[in-house]
Protein backbone atom coordinates (compact mmCIF):
# COMPACT_ATOMS: atom_id res chain seq x y z
CA UNK A 1 0.00 0.00 0.00
CA UNK A 2 1.42 3.37 -1.01
CA UNK A 3 1.73 6.10 1.58
CA UNK A 4 -0.27 9.25 0.88
CA UNK A 5 0.70 12.57 2.45
CA UNK A 6 -1.88 14.35 4.59
CA UNK A 7 -4.76 15.78 2.51
CA UNK A 8 -3.91 19.25 1.26
CA UNK A 9 -7.37 20.46 2.06
CA UNK A 10 -8.03 20.54 5.78
CA UNK A 11 -11.03 21.79 7.68
CA UNK A 12 -11.87 22.25 11.30
CA UNK A 13 -14.94 22.58 13.45
CA UNK A 14 -17.32 24.67 11.34
CA UNK A 15 -20.77 26.15 11.40
CA UNK A 16 -23.72 23.77 11.32
CA UNK A 17 -25.11 24.72 7.96
CA UNK A 18 -27.81 22.80 6.16
CA UNK A 19 -28.44 24.55 2.84
CA UNK A 20 -29.82 22.96 -0.31
CA UNK A 21 -27.88 22.24 -3.48
CA UNK A 22 -28.65 23.63 -6.85
CA UNK A 23 -27.54 21.69 -9.86
CA UNK A 24 -27.41 22.36 -13.59
CA UNK A 25 -27.17 19.96 -16.51
CA UNK A 26 -26.11 21.33 -19.89
CA UNK A 27 -26.28 19.98 -23.44
CA UNK A 28 -29.04 17.47 -22.89
CA UNK A 29 -31.40 19.53 -20.78
CA UNK A 30 -31.76 23.07 -19.60
CA UNK A 31 -31.54 23.74 -15.89
CA UNK A 32 -32.46 22.23 -12.61
CA UNK A 33 -32.53 24.60 -9.71
CA UNK A 34 -32.79 23.51 -6.13
CA UNK A 35 -31.42 26.79 -4.94
CA UNK A 36 -31.52 27.83 -1.33
CA UNK A 37 -29.26 28.35 1.60
CA UNK A 38 -29.98 28.04 5.27
CA UNK A 39 -27.32 29.19 7.67
CA UNK A 40 -28.41 28.14 11.14
CA UNK A 41 -27.15 26.86 14.44
CA UNK A 42 -23.69 27.74 15.66
CA UNK A 43 -23.12 31.04 13.91
CA UNK A 44 -20.04 32.80 15.22
CA UNK A 45 -20.39 36.00 17.23
CA UNK A 46 -21.22 38.93 15.02
CA UNK A 47 -22.23 36.72 12.09
CA UNK A 48 -25.92 36.93 11.32
CA UNK A 49 -27.85 33.84 10.34
CA UNK A 50 -29.78 33.74 7.10
CA UNK A 51 -32.29 31.42 5.59
CA UNK A 52 -34.40 30.97 2.51
CA UNK A 53 -36.86 28.53 1.07
CA UNK A 54 -36.42 25.85 -1.55
CA UNK A 55 -36.88 26.83 -5.19
CA UNK A 56 -39.01 24.68 -7.50
CA UNK A 57 -36.89 21.72 -8.68
CA UNK A 58 -35.80 20.43 -12.04
CA UNK A 59 -37.18 20.98 -15.51
CA UNK A 60 -36.78 17.46 -16.82
CA UNK A 61 -36.99 14.18 -14.95
CA UNK A 62 -33.84 12.11 -14.69
CA UNK A 63 -31.41 14.89 -15.56
CA UNK A 64 -30.75 16.50 -12.21
CA UNK A 65 -28.09 13.94 -11.19
CA UNK A 66 -29.42 13.45 -7.65
CA UNK A 67 -26.48 11.19 -6.80
CA UNK A 68 -24.10 14.09 -7.39
CA UNK A 69 -26.33 16.52 -5.53
CA UNK A 70 -26.33 14.18 -2.54
CA UNK A 71 -22.53 13.78 -2.58
CA UNK A 72 -22.03 17.55 -2.67
CA UNK A 73 -24.66 18.21 -0.03
CA UNK A 74 -22.78 15.88 2.30
CA UNK A 75 -19.90 18.39 2.47
CA UNK A 76 -22.25 21.08 3.73
CA UNK A 77 -23.88 18.74 6.22
CA UNK A 78 -20.38 18.01 7.56
CA UNK A 79 -19.69 21.70 8.19
CA UNK A 80 -18.16 23.21 5.04
CA UNK A 81 -19.49 26.69 4.29
CA UNK A 82 -19.88 26.40 0.52
CA UNK A 83 -19.01 24.27 -2.47
CA UNK A 84 -19.15 24.50 -6.25
CA UNK A 85 -18.68 21.40 -8.41
CA UNK A 86 -18.35 20.73 -12.13
CA UNK A 87 -18.53 17.23 -13.65
CA UNK A 88 -17.91 16.36 -17.29
CA UNK A 89 -18.66 12.81 -18.38
CA UNK A 90 -20.34 10.81 -21.11
CA UNK A 91 -23.78 11.82 -19.84
CA UNK A 92 -23.50 15.58 -19.64
CA UNK A 93 -21.85 18.54 -18.04
CA UNK A 94 -23.28 18.96 -14.55
CA UNK A 95 -22.68 22.01 -12.42
CA UNK A 96 -23.72 22.16 -8.78
CA UNK A 97 -23.51 24.58 -5.92
CA UNK A 98 -24.22 24.11 -2.21
CA UNK A 99 -23.98 26.11 0.96
CA UNK A 100 -23.52 29.85 1.09
CA UNK A 101 -21.36 32.32 -0.77
CA UNK A 102 -20.92 34.45 2.31
CA UNK A 103 -21.77 33.89 5.95
CA UNK A 104 -24.96 35.66 6.95
CA UNK A 105 -26.34 35.74 3.40
CA UNK A 106 -28.65 33.35 1.58
CA UNK A 107 -26.97 33.31 -1.83
CA UNK A 108 -25.24 30.06 -2.78
CA UNK A 109 -21.67 30.02 -4.13
CA UNK A 110 -21.44 31.02 -7.81
CA UNK A 111 -21.09 27.92 -9.94
CA UNK A 112 -18.21 29.42 -11.89
CA UNK A 113 -16.84 31.75 -9.28
CA UNK A 114 -13.14 32.29 -8.81
CA UNK A 115 -11.17 30.83 -5.94
CA UNK A 116 -7.66 30.41 -4.59
CA UNK A 117 -6.62 27.13 -6.21
CA UNK A 118 -3.69 26.29 -3.94
CA UNK A 119 -1.44 23.41 -4.97
CA UNK A 120 -3.39 22.71 -8.14
CA UNK A 121 -0.89 25.33 -9.33
CA UNK A 122 1.81 22.63 -9.26
CA UNK A 123 0.25 20.80 -12.21
CA UNK A 124 0.37 24.01 -14.27
CA UNK A 125 3.99 24.65 -13.26
CA UNK A 126 5.06 21.10 -14.10
CA UNK A 127 3.40 21.43 -17.51
CA UNK A 128 5.38 24.62 -18.24
CA UNK A 129 8.65 22.91 -17.29
CA UNK A 130 7.86 19.92 -19.54
CA UNK A 131 7.01 22.19 -22.45
CA UNK A 132 10.48 23.67 -22.08
CA UNK A 133 11.93 20.16 -21.93
CA UNK A 134 10.15 19.42 -25.22
CA UNK A 135 11.83 22.49 -26.73
CA UNK A 136 15.27 21.44 -25.53
CA UNK A 137 15.63 24.38 -23.13
CA UNK A 138 15.60 22.16 -20.02
CA UNK A 139 16.88 18.61 -19.45
CA UNK A 140 15.02 16.54 -16.86
CA UNK A 141 18.10 14.85 -15.44
CA UNK A 142 20.36 17.89 -15.50
CA UNK A 143 21.45 19.52 -12.23
CA UNK A 144 19.23 22.47 -11.30
CA UNK A 145 22.41 24.21 -10.11
CA UNK A 146 23.54 24.39 -13.72
CA UNK A 147 20.60 26.64 -14.53
CA UNK A 148 20.53 28.57 -11.23
CA UNK A 149 24.18 28.67 -10.06
CA UNK A 150 23.58 31.74 -7.90
CA UNK A 151 21.56 29.72 -5.36
CA UNK A 152 24.32 27.30 -4.36
CA UNK A 153 22.14 24.20 -4.73
CA UNK A 154 23.39 20.68 -4.17
CA UNK A 155 24.49 19.62 -7.67
CA UNK A 156 22.89 16.21 -7.18
CA UNK A 157 19.43 17.80 -7.33
CA UNK A 158 17.95 17.42 -10.81
CA UNK A 159 14.92 18.97 -12.47
CA UNK A 160 13.19 15.60 -12.26
CA UNK A 161 13.67 15.60 -8.49
CA UNK A 162 11.97 18.97 -8.15
CA UNK A 163 8.91 17.77 -10.03
CA UNK A 164 8.74 14.48 -8.10
CA UNK A 165 9.43 15.98 -4.66
CA UNK A 166 12.57 13.88 -4.25
CA UNK A 167 15.10 16.72 -3.86
CA UNK A 168 15.18 16.47 -0.07
CA UNK A 169 14.91 20.25 0.26
CA UNK A 170 13.26 21.76 3.33
CA UNK A 171 9.70 23.01 2.83
CA UNK A 172 9.94 26.76 3.39
CA UNK A 173 6.46 26.91 4.97
CA UNK A 174 7.70 24.53 7.70
CA UNK A 175 7.52 20.78 8.05
CA UNK A 176 7.13 17.90 10.42
CA UNK A 177 10.26 15.77 10.79
CA UNK A 178 9.96 11.97 11.01
CA UNK A 179 10.71 12.14 14.73
CA UNK A 180 7.65 14.33 15.28
CA UNK A 181 9.58 17.59 15.60
CA UNK A 182 8.02 20.61 13.89
CA UNK A 183 10.60 22.81 12.15
CA UNK A 184 9.05 26.23 11.50
CA UNK A 185 9.42 28.17 8.30
CA UNK A 186 7.54 31.17 6.96
CA UNK A 187 4.21 31.32 8.83
CA UNK A 188 1.61 29.70 6.59
CA UNK A 189 -1.09 28.78 9.09
CA UNK A 190 -2.62 30.00 12.29
CA UNK A 191 -2.75 33.39 13.97
CA UNK A 192 0.76 34.38 12.90
CA UNK A 193 -0.21 33.87 9.25
CA UNK A 194 -3.41 35.88 9.79
CA UNK A 195 -1.46 38.89 10.97
CA UNK A 196 0.89 38.68 7.96
CA UNK A 197 -1.54 37.54 5.25
CA UNK A 198 -0.94 40.62 3.07
CA UNK A 199 2.84 40.43 3.16
CA UNK A 200 4.66 40.04 -0.18
CA UNK A 201 7.42 37.50 -0.73
CA UNK A 202 9.90 37.10 -3.57
CA UNK A 203 10.51 33.57 -4.88
CA UNK A 204 14.25 33.88 -4.19
CA UNK A 205 13.50 34.82 -0.58
CA UNK A 206 11.41 31.67 -0.13
CA UNK A 207 14.05 29.41 -1.67
CA UNK A 208 16.93 30.92 0.31
CA UNK A 209 15.04 30.35 3.54
CA UNK A 210 14.62 26.69 2.58
CA UNK A 211 18.30 26.39 1.74
CA UNK A 212 19.23 27.79 5.15
CA UNK A 213 17.74 24.66 6.76
CA UNK A 214 19.24 21.15 6.71
CA UNK A 215 18.06 18.89 3.91
CA UNK A 216 15.68 16.08 4.83
CA UNK A 217 17.65 13.43 2.94
CA UNK A 218 20.20 13.01 0.17
CA UNK A 219 18.75 13.99 -3.21
CA UNK A 220 16.85 11.17 -4.89
CA UNK A 221 16.86 8.81 -1.88
CA UNK A 222 13.35 9.52 -0.55
CA UNK A 223 10.25 11.60 -1.23
CA UNK A 224 8.97 14.59 0.76
CA UNK A 225 6.30 16.99 -0.48
CA UNK A 226 7.70 20.53 -0.40
CA UNK A 227 6.54 23.82 -1.92
CA UNK A 228 10.22 24.71 -2.29
CA UNK A 229 10.54 22.35 -5.26
CA UNK A 230 7.93 24.19 -7.30
CA UNK A 231 9.09 27.68 -6.39
CA UNK A 232 12.48 26.56 -7.69
CA UNK A 233 10.72 25.35 -10.84
CA UNK A 234 9.29 28.87 -11.24
CA UNK A 235 12.79 30.35 -11.03
CA UNK A 236 14.01 27.76 -13.52
CA UNK A 237 11.27 28.70 -16.00
CA UNK A 238 12.14 32.38 -15.69
CA UNK A 239 15.88 31.77 -16.05
CA UNK A 240 15.74 29.71 -19.24
CA UNK A 241 13.08 31.83 -20.97
CA UNK A 242 14.08 35.31 -19.86
CA UNK A 243 10.39 36.01 -19.19
CA UNK A 244 8.36 36.04 -16.00
CA UNK A 245 6.51 32.97 -14.84
CA UNK A 246 3.20 34.83 -15.25
CA UNK A 247 4.08 35.77 -18.84
CA UNK A 248 5.01 32.20 -19.68
CA UNK A 249 1.82 30.90 -18.10
CA UNK A 250 -0.31 33.27 -20.17
CA UNK A 251 1.60 32.58 -23.39
CA UNK A 252 1.81 28.81 -23.16
CA UNK A 253 -1.32 27.67 -21.31
CA UNK A 254 -3.89 30.31 -20.40
CA UNK A 255 -4.30 32.03 -23.78
CA UNK A 256 -4.08 28.91 -25.97
CA UNK A 257 -6.76 27.19 -23.87
CA UNK A 258 -8.89 30.30 -23.39
CA UNK A 259 -8.63 30.18 -19.60
CA UNK A 260 -10.00 33.65 -18.95
CA UNK A 261 -10.81 32.99 -15.31
CA UNK A 262 -7.30 31.89 -14.34
CA UNK A 263 -4.54 34.26 -13.30
CA UNK A 264 -1.15 34.30 -11.61
CA UNK A 265 -1.92 37.05 -9.09
CA UNK A 266 1.57 38.00 -7.94
CA UNK A 267 1.06 40.48 -5.10
CA UNK A 268 -2.62 41.07 -5.83
CA UNK A 269 -4.85 40.17 -2.91
CA UNK A 270 -8.32 40.35 -4.49
CA UNK A 271 -10.35 37.52 -5.96
CA UNK A 272 -11.71 39.18 -9.11
CA UNK A 273 -15.37 38.78 -10.04
CA UNK A 274 -17.95 36.62 -8.28
CA UNK A 275 -16.50 34.37 -5.60
CA UNK A 276 -17.27 32.54 -2.38
CA UNK A 277 -15.69 33.62 0.88
CA UNK A 278 -13.42 31.63 3.16
CA UNK A 279 -12.98 32.44 6.83
CA UNK A 280 -10.61 32.14 9.76
CA UNK A 281 -11.80 31.88 13.34
CA UNK A 282 -9.65 32.82 16.34
CA UNK A 283 -9.98 33.86 19.95
CA UNK A 284 -9.09 37.28 21.28
CA UNK A 285 -9.63 38.48 24.84
CA UNK A 286 -11.78 35.45 25.51
CA UNK A 287 -14.08 36.09 22.55
CA UNK A 288 -14.39 34.18 19.29
CA UNK A 289 -13.88 36.26 16.17
CA UNK A 290 -14.31 35.36 12.51
CA UNK A 291 -12.30 37.08 9.75
CA UNK A 292 -13.21 37.02 6.07
CA UNK A 293 -10.02 35.94 4.29
CA UNK A 294 -11.16 36.13 0.68
CA UNK A 295 -8.35 38.70 0.41
CA UNK A 296 -4.87 37.29 0.99
CA UNK A 297 -1.43 37.54 -0.63
CA UNK A 298 -0.32 34.19 -2.01
CA UNK A 299 3.13 35.27 -3.19
CA UNK A 300 3.93 33.06 -0.17
CA UNK A 301 3.41 30.05 -2.48
CA UNK A 302 4.90 31.32 -5.74
CA UNK A 303 4.75 28.64 -8.44
CA UNK A 304 3.54 26.12 -5.87
CA UNK A 305 0.09 27.30 -4.83
CA UNK A 306 -0.66 30.91 -5.76
CA UNK A 307 -3.02 30.71 -8.73
CA UNK A 308 -6.65 31.86 -8.98
CA UNK A 309 -8.98 29.77 -11.15
CA UNK A 310 -12.51 28.50 -11.78
CA UNK A 311 -14.01 25.02 -12.04
CA UNK A 312 -14.53 25.56 -15.78
CA UNK A 313 -10.90 26.51 -16.34
CA UNK A 314 -9.58 23.62 -14.28
CA UNK A 315 -11.75 21.25 -16.31
CA UNK A 316 -10.49 22.72 -19.59
CA UNK A 317 -6.87 22.51 -18.44
CA UNK A 318 -6.83 18.97 -17.03
CA UNK A 319 -8.89 17.65 -19.95
CA UNK A 320 -6.51 19.24 -22.47
CA UNK A 321 -3.46 17.97 -20.57
CA UNK A 322 -4.62 14.36 -20.40
CA UNK A 323 -6.02 14.61 -23.92
CA UNK A 324 -2.49 15.23 -25.23
CA UNK A 325 -2.99 18.86 -26.26
CA UNK A 326 -0.27 20.42 -24.11
CA UNK A 327 2.64 17.97 -24.19
CA UNK A 328 4.18 15.43 -26.59
CA UNK A 329 3.05 11.88 -25.79
CA UNK A 330 6.41 10.69 -24.35
CA UNK A 331 6.58 13.61 -21.89
CA UNK A 332 2.93 13.21 -20.90
CA UNK A 333 3.69 9.56 -20.17
CA UNK A 334 6.64 10.63 -17.99
CA UNK A 335 4.48 13.17 -16.19
CA UNK A 336 1.87 10.52 -15.36
CA UNK A 337 4.29 7.83 -14.21
CA UNK A 338 3.78 7.23 -10.47
CA UNK A 339 6.91 7.46 -8.39
CA UNK A 340 7.85 6.84 -4.79
CA UNK A 341 5.75 6.38 -1.69
CA UNK A 342 3.27 9.04 -2.80
CA UNK A 343 2.57 7.68 -6.31
CA UNK A 344 3.43 11.19 -7.49
CA UNK A 345 4.38 11.93 -11.07
CA UNK A 346 5.29 15.43 -12.23
CA UNK A 347 2.72 17.69 -10.60
CA UNK A 348 0.13 14.90 -10.55
CA UNK A 349 -0.95 12.20 -8.17
CA UNK A 350 -1.69 8.88 -9.85
CA UNK A 351 -4.58 7.31 -7.97
CA UNK A 352 -5.96 3.81 -8.48
CA UNK A 353 -9.62 3.85 -7.45
CA UNK A 354 -9.88 0.08 -7.40
CA UNK A 355 -11.73 -2.61 -9.38
CA UNK A 356 -14.24 -1.28 -11.87
CA UNK A 357 -13.06 2.30 -11.45
CA UNK A 358 -9.59 2.53 -12.94
CA UNK A 359 -6.97 5.24 -12.59
CA UNK A 360 -7.42 8.97 -12.17
CA UNK A 361 -4.84 11.74 -12.37
CA UNK A 362 -5.40 14.41 -9.79
CA UNK A 363 -4.07 17.28 -7.77
CA UNK A 364 -5.97 18.97 -4.99
CA UNK A 365 -4.95 22.15 -3.28
CA UNK A 366 -5.45 24.62 -0.49
CA UNK A 367 -3.88 27.98 0.27
CA UNK A 368 -3.15 28.68 3.95
CA UNK A 369 -6.75 28.87 5.13
CA UNK A 370 -10.40 28.83 4.11
CA UNK A 371 -10.26 27.57 0.51
CA UNK A 372 -9.69 24.26 -1.24
CA UNK A 373 -9.78 22.93 -4.80
CA UNK A 374 -10.27 19.49 -6.37
CA UNK A 375 -9.09 18.52 -9.88
CA UNK A 376 -9.52 14.94 -11.15
CA UNK A 377 -9.40 13.45 -14.63
CA UNK A 378 -9.71 10.13 -16.40
CA UNK A 379 -6.63 9.05 -18.41
CA UNK A 380 -8.03 10.40 -21.68
CA UNK A 381 -9.41 13.62 -20.20
CA UNK A 382 -13.00 12.83 -21.22
CA UNK A 383 -14.26 12.61 -17.64
CA UNK A 384 -13.35 15.27 -15.10
CA UNK A 385 -14.31 16.50 -11.66
CA UNK A 386 -13.34 20.01 -10.58
CA UNK A 387 -14.52 21.76 -7.44
CA UNK A 388 -13.89 24.42 -4.85
CA UNK A 389 -14.84 24.37 -1.19
CA UNK A 390 -14.82 27.08 1.47
CA UNK A 391 -14.97 26.79 5.23
CA UNK A 392 -14.39 28.48 8.57
CA UNK A 393 -10.83 27.55 9.49
CA UNK A 394 -8.99 27.65 12.78
CA UNK A 395 -5.42 27.64 14.07
CA UNK A 396 -5.48 23.89 14.70
CA UNK A 397 -6.13 23.12 11.00
CA UNK A 398 -7.53 19.77 12.14
CA UNK A 399 -9.33 18.11 9.21
CA UNK A 400 -13.07 17.71 9.40
CA UNK A 401 -13.48 14.13 10.53
CA UNK A 402 -15.38 13.08 7.43
CA UNK A 403 -13.44 15.06 4.81
CA UNK A 404 -11.57 12.24 3.11
CA UNK A 405 -14.65 10.05 3.17
CA UNK A 406 -16.62 12.86 1.51
CA UNK A 407 -14.02 13.33 -1.21
CA UNK A 408 -13.84 9.57 -1.84
CA UNK A 409 -17.62 9.39 -2.12
CA UNK A 410 -17.82 12.26 -4.60
CA UNK A 411 -14.93 10.91 -6.69
CA UNK A 412 -16.48 7.45 -6.85
CA UNK A 413 -19.85 8.89 -7.85
CA UNK A 414 -18.11 10.42 -10.85
CA UNK A 415 -15.51 7.81 -11.79
CA UNK A 416 -16.98 4.54 -10.47
CA UNK A 417 -20.60 4.82 -11.60
CA UNK A 418 -21.72 5.74 -8.12
CA UNK A 419 -20.05 3.00 -6.12
CA UNK A 420 -20.01 3.72 -2.44
CA UNK A 421 -16.67 4.84 -1.04
CA UNK A 422 -14.81 2.01 0.64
Amino acid sequence: MKTQPPPEITATRALHQRPVIRGKVFRRVAVTALAAALLAGAAAPGVAAADSSVVVPMAAAGQDRPELQKAVQAFIDAGFAGMQVRVHDQRSEWVGSAGVRKLGEAAEPPTNGRFWAGSVTKTFTATLVLQLVAEGKITLDAPVAGYLPELGLDRRITVRMLLQHTSGLFNYTGELRPDGTWVPGIPATGDEWLNNRFRSYRPEELVRLALSKPANFAPGTDQSYANTNYTLALLLIEKVTGRTYAQQMRQRILRPLGLKGTVVPGDRTELPGPHAHGYYRYEEDGQEKVVDIARQNLSLLAGAGDMISTTQDLHTFISALNGGKLLPAPLLAEMRKPYGKYDYGFGLWVQDLGPGCGTVYQHNGSPPHGYGALMYSSPDGSKTLTASVTWVDEATRGPAKDFQKLVDSLVKQVFCDGQAAG
